[in-house]
């Protein structure tokens, strides 16, 4: 029995593995391409995913609706009454807002749980890496109010820097804005973008070339770590389906700052869908986003 569960998303991009040895609650958000939708217990190899994706494939995705946050929770509460749903940012999805009313509704109908719903404002291993903290808290025997004030204090040092290899897919999930795609359709020009204060992503710069856009990830790391680089005793990275320069990417932040420990994971298809193929994706501590 835990004294808390901490529950996150697919979205985090956490290994498999990691959500069962932590045992974590995990909601699963729905996508669908070629006409068919994948959801929990009915799902694609990322692999496979990714190979339709570079096909030409569309993808669409939902967030997790109330009646599904509800469902979530009731499920979770019959292995404690104390639930803390670290959510997929508001920025980027209304799942937020889904699972506010649900935790509400449960609340009412069990007065004796209760279920603290966070807003992240982070993607990808963002998230992941916010959770990985929690998870580390609550095995350091914090009480949920301890965690959770800590994930809040410390949400706007959780920095996000990542490139895509083309901003049309993240366009055309309404995430970026049309003049930024256009950027993204300049023949050799990789596009470096981050998550602000708001969980929104902006665009940061562009460079010309694959390489220089893996080293600028380094450079802005070296940029806003600031006085938090004690902090970071461990970096994550996310890829679309583009491991080597996953690695390439790990293997300069080890050489540049003598970090050791990294949670490399692909991307899943719910963030896959709107960043595409080829994205590489930095998670640390900051002194701000």
């Amino acid at each position: 029995m835990y004294d808390f569960k901490i529950i996150t998303n697919t979205t985090a991009d956490l290994p498999l593995s990691y959500i069962e040895e932590n045992g974590l609650g995990l909601m699963i958000f729905n996508y669908t391409i070629m006409g068919e939708t994948y959801s929990r217990g009915h799902e694609l190899d990322w692999k496979e995913f990714y190979e339709l994706m570079r096909a030409g494939n569309m993808t669409t995705t939902s967030q997790v609706n109330p009646e599904e946050c509800r469902e979530y929770f009731e499920e979770y509460l019959k292995e404690t009454k104390q639930l803390l749903y670290l959510c997929f940012s508001s920025g980027l999805s209304g799942t937020y807002g889904s699972a506010c009313l649900a935790a509400e509704m449960v609340m009412e109908e069990h007065p004796d749980c209760k279920i603290v719903v966070v807003d992240t404002k982070c993607a990808s291993m963002g998230e992941g890496l916010l959770v990985h903290k929690a998870v580390q808290l609550k095995k350091a025997g914090k009480t949920m109010e301890e965690t959770v004030d800590w994930v809040e204090e410390n949400i706007p040092h959780l920095i996000h820097i990542f490139t895509v290899d083309d901003l049309n897919h993240l366009y055309r999930g309404g995430r970026v804005s049309k003049t930024a795609a256009i950027v993204g359709t300049m023949v050799g020009v990789k596009p470096v973008l981050h998550v602000d204060d708001e969980g929104h992503l902006i665009p940061l710069s562009k460079v010309r070339g694959r390489k220089k856009s893996l080293n600028a990830l380094v450079d802005f790391m070296e940029e806003k770590m600031g006085s938090y680089r004690g902090e970071n005793d461990i970096v994550f990275i996310s890829h679309g389906d583009a491991l080597e320069d996953a690695e390439f990417v790990r293997d300069e932040v080890k050489a540049r700052f003598g970090i050791g420990s990294f949670m490399i994971n692909h991307i899943g298809p719910t963030v896959g869908a709107h960043s595409g193929p080829g994205t590489i994706a930095l998670f640390f501590m900051g002194e701000v986003r």
